[in-house]
């Protein structure tokens, strides 16, 4: 009996794409949320570098291409209904890791008081000097 390909055996969406949560290896933060294709999930587990597809952009997202905040990947989940994806990173090129592009080190900065969404997360390097 052949052995089923792994990409097959994810539940991609319509568009053919993945929900996707990068996960700091060693603190357990959650750093982020994005989409993968097969392409993208593929080339992450050929890599151990985390790749995402842009929906903006229409196109493969090489994590840090712009900014050198790479995420190194050292494990791949995936949920129990194998539609959602959970990657376990480091997060380089700044200490502390940078994953979110206001220069955070997460994008879930913003907690919800007072009826009203706070950030509560310091911004760690300006976005104007990662993007040039």
């Amino acid at each position: 009996m052949p052995r089923m390909n792994w990409l097959d055996q994810v539940k991609w969406d319509a568009q053919g794409l993945v929900p996707v949560i990068a996960q700091e290896q060693h603190s357990k933060d959650v750093l982020m949320f994005a989409w993968m294709n097969r392409e993208a999930l593929a080339h992450t587990a050929e890599l151990g570098r985390a790749v995402y597809f842009s929906r903006s952009r229409g196109k493969l997202w090489f994590k840090g291409e712009e900014s050198g905040h790479v995420q190194t990947v050292h494990e791949i989940r995936i949920d129990c209904d194998n539609d959602v994806v959970l990657l376990s990173v480091t997060q380089t090129g700044h200490e502390p890791g940078i994953a979110c592009h206001t220069g955070r080190h997460s994008c879930f900065y913003s907690v919800l008081r007072d009826g009203q969404w706070q950030a509560v997360d310091p911004v760690l390097k300006d976005p104007e000097s990662i993007y040039k």
